[in-house]
């Protein structure tokens, strides 16, 4: 797909077209985003002073350009649907500052504009072994702890709305992995789970290799910061690779040690992490039941994968 097809979101298979689409409770509609693509590209490509550099890479919501800055530096310009998940992006990269995560060079969150270094996309933590791949998420986890900010999102607020979901369930979720996720949700947070700037969707995807070997091996991109405990971002390498899972001979030890793997390289309580993981399982369960049957395959991929967890 070319450029300008992605910009406009004239494939009407794309991913980013088809996640904008589903945008229309946020602050801007899916299509009126993609009509103004082109030109949010092209007003900071003026603003930051910047030249294209090779073709553009997309995900659900966001387009991402290399570019080259004043001086010939490379870099990349990212522009994201405004979602909730993503407004407080800019927030979390400059409190990283570039340790242990890709480096912010400027912002513009009104128009969901990021000038970031330029990572080497080809080199992802997903083409690492499985092991591996927990151990260094465990790793750049211990590297991005920091104090949550009175900005972010908290799970316990967040907490409230799950409730509200957990209670009535689903007919499609086995009744009992709801009552238990009720449970557990109330046992953790009605302990002291050391609230902190987490990136909720961190796994193998979102850690490219950096462009320049001073800046380390690994460094995480597309935060989605949340005011939380670390054992609460364990999930999502729990269910990403699901093709790996699938291979397991016995699902539940599979998935155990995964989150086993990540919480002993990040200094984690196990038994935190399994709890946290068993929800956060659930909630995905229950949140594929609301848009089945679409979603039929990735909700009993969850199901059974909170079952591993489950007492």
């Amino acid at each position: 797909m070319s450029f300008r097809d992605a910009v406009a979101g004239r494939a009407p298979d794309d991913q980013l077209a088809a996640a904008a689409d589903r945008g229309a409770p946020e602050p801007v509609d899916g299509d009126t985003w993609l009509e103004r693509l082109p030109v949010l590209v092209q007003d900071h490509l003026e603003r930051w002073e910047l030249r294209p550099d090779g073709p553009p890479r997309h995900g659900e919501c966001a387009l991402v350009l290399p570019v080259l800055r004043r001086d010939d530096e490379p870099a990349a310009l990212k522009l994201t649907w405004p979602h909730a998940e993503a407004r407080h992006e800019h927030l979390a990269l400059r409190l990283w500052d570039g340790r242990g995560a890709v480096r912010l060079l400027a912002a513009d969150p009104r128009a969901g504009a990021l000038l970031l270094e330029r990572l080497d996309a080809s080199v992802c933590l997903r083409d690492r072994p499985l092991l591996e791949a927990c151990e260094v998420i465990g790793e750049l986890m211990r590297e991005l702890d920091r104090p949550a900010t009175p900005q972010l999102d908290t799970v316990a607020v967040r907490a409230l709305r799950w409730r509200e979901q957990l209670v009535p369930g689903s007919p499609l979720v086995p009744r009992r992995l709801t009552e238990q996720a009720r449970t557990v949700l109330d046992q953790l947070l009605g302990a002291d789970g050391h609230t902190r700037l987490v990136h909720e969707d961190l796994h193998d995807l979102n850690v490219l290799a950096p462009l320049h070997p001073g800046r380390g091996t690994w460094l995480a991109i597309d935060p989605k910061p949340v005011a939380a405990e670390w054992a609460y971002a364990v999930a999502p390498v729990v269910w990403n690779r699901p093709e790996e899972a699938a291979r397991a001979s016995n699902l539940r030890v599979h998935a155990r040690l995964r989150a086993d793997l990540v919480a002993e390289a990040a200094g984690l309580e196990e038994d935190r992490v399994r709890a946290w993981t068993f929800v956060r399982l659930v909630l995905n369960a229950l949140w594929a039941a609301q848009h089945a049957p679409a979603s039929d395959e990735f909700g009993s991929r969850m199901i059974a994968l909170a079952k591993a967890f489950a007492d």
